[in-house]
């Protein structure tokens, strides 16, 4: 987890990034700001960091085989190695930002570069490099004295409670790509803009991303293998679905061995499991580890597309939650329909 409590900020400055596809102009400013007033300052550090609370986190990718080609990371390569260069490389970042704005569904907006000191995180206290992006504008109403009358205005400004998009460079392990997270609260096309075109950043491969990928491999298996055409029932995929979703809701290090012992059980379907489980690592190009501690931020994250319906022609969805025992499918040749009989002791 990260922590920010003793986090301070050092340095900032603001540049204006337009949309380069539609003639949009990099505005640069020409000089850095602090804040004296703390209240400002406080009210900066939660806006730019109190989104911040997932254990998802990325590296920067090495261009051509070296990191120090990659612009954002060799920006922040030389502001952690010397202070003094923060403008010169927040120009730099702007110019990177600035050439991938190049496409019509990209917004213009404010860019801060941002210097923290003292940030917490797991490895220890380290400074951080914050990228942030504002976007969206709120109109506010101010309220003013004329005349000895009080009276509204309206302004355009910022909402200190939204952050578009944003990123956080931590000093460590700079040989591995540094760690980093991000934000971004737009569309998945944007995200691509921000995180791959822009940062040059990838998964890193910590526990939340092995949990969120075997969760993914879960869902995956039952959607393409444990389902219909090889003759399982809807309500036993779903079974299947909750008992996967709830082993790593429980574990705290994921055992592979365990999960197929307690959740996958029979042995032709431990093949299959353990046979689709190849083909996704070679599809996707990414080694799932037998163990794992399990982030609860990544079963958070995939629990929403776990899908628990039975649906029954258009006249019932069932909501399965429970265990499969408690549901049981007949067949009544009086009507020539199937049915499901429920067993529950409260009803609510």
């Amino acid at each position: 987890m990260i922590n920010f409590e003793n986090c301070e900020i050092g340095n900032i400055i603001i540049h204006n990034v337009g949309n380069k596809y539609e003639g949009g102009e990099l505005v640069l400013s020409e000089t850095c700001f602090l804040p004296e007033d703390p209240d400002v300052l406080a009210l900066l550090k939660n806006y730019f960091l109190s989104s911040f609370k997932k254990d998802a986190f990325y590296n920067f990718y090495p261009y051509e085989e070296e990191f120090m080609n990659n612009p954002v990371y060799a920006a922040a390569n030389t502001i952690f190695n010397d202070n003094t260069g923060f403008y010169e490389q927040s120009v730099r970042i702007a110019e990177q930002l600035f050439e991938q704005s190049n496409n019509p569904n990209i917004k213009a907006g404010e860019l801060y570069v941002v210097y923290f000191r003292n940030c917490n995180v797991e490895e220890g206290v380290c400074d951080a490099i914050g990228i942030f992006k504002s976007e969206t504008k709120d109109t506010f109403l101010k309220i003013v004295m004329n005349q000895n009358t009080y009276q509204l205005e309206s302004e355009s400004g910022i909402n200190i409670k939204k952050l578009d998009k944003a990123c956080l460079i931590f000093n460590i392990r700079p040989e591995e790509g540094y760690k980093v997270s991000i934000l971004d609260k737009t569309n998945s096309k944007e995200a691509i803009y921000w995180t791959t075109d822009f940062l040059g950043l990838q998964p890193a491969n910590d526990s939340y991303f092995q949990t969120a990928n075997y969760l993914n491999l879960c869902k995956d298996f039952v959607k393409d293998i444990y389902n219909k055409e090889n003759d399982v029932p809807r309500a036993d995929q779903i079974d299947m679905l909750n008992r996967s979703l709830n082993f790593f809701k429980e574990a705290e290090v994921f055992s592979e061995d365990r999960f197929k012992e307690e959740v996958v059980h029979e042995p032709e379907v431990i093949q299959a499991f353990e046979n689709f489980k190849k083909q996704y690592e070679q599809d996707k190009e990414i080694p799932l580890s037998a163990s794992f501690p399990v982030s609860d931020f990544a079963v958070k994250d995939e629990k929403k597309y776990f899908r628990h319906v039975l649906k029954l022609d258009k006249n019932f969805h069932i909501y399965i939650h429970g265990q499969r025992k408690y549901i049981e499918k007949g067949y009544d040749t009086a009507r020539d329909m199937n049915y499901y009989k429920l067993y529950f002791r409260d009803e609510e």
